[in-house]
């Protein structure tokens, strides 16, 4: 039998998932990072990207944004500004949302705050767009993909 850890990953509105796990791949500011059970504690900030885990043989994606986590070796802790499985991501409207971000960054000209609002705003699109993408030319009836 596998060995597992704890994963929990949780935003301001609610606890998007909490399970016991296999592994877990994270994006960080620092790299993509792979979490096994007994890894050294560490504690990270999380970069918009895809996080996938792998539990039962079956690969779990989500699209994460912002936020930090926390590595101890018997759970990892993700406490995210945003986090959506994707299934529940809509193709067309991160399109239009990324769309938007970037067509206001050429619009007008931005103090420091409002530009690095709008450029997490793009990466965070941007990161849903891959996720999205990724799950729907991954997937085939019958695959072990799963939200």
């Amino acid at each position: 039998m596998a060995r597992l850890i704890k994963f929990e990953i949780t935003t301001p509105e609610k606890k998007i998932y909490s399970e016991d796990v296999e592994q877990i791949t994270i994006p960080t500011q620092s790299g993509e990072i792979t979490v096994l059970p007994g890894h050294i504690p560490l504690v990270a900030a999380l970069k918009a990207g895809e996080l996938r885990v792998l539990k039962n043989k079956e690969e779990i994606i989500m699209a994460v944004s912002g936020g930090f986590i926390e590595v101890t070796p018997d759970k990892v802790v993700v406490l995210a500004d945003s986090a959506e499985h994707a299934a529940d991501i809509d193709e067309k409207r991160a399109e239009e949302a990324r769309t938007r971000a970037s067509k206001l960054m050429t619009e007008k000209r931005f103090d420091a705050e409002e530009f690095a609002l709008l450029s997490a705003k793009i990466e965070k699109e941007m990161a849903r767009l891959h996720v999205v993408k990724k799950r729907k030319h991954r997937y085939t009836p019958g695959s072990t993909i799963t939200q």
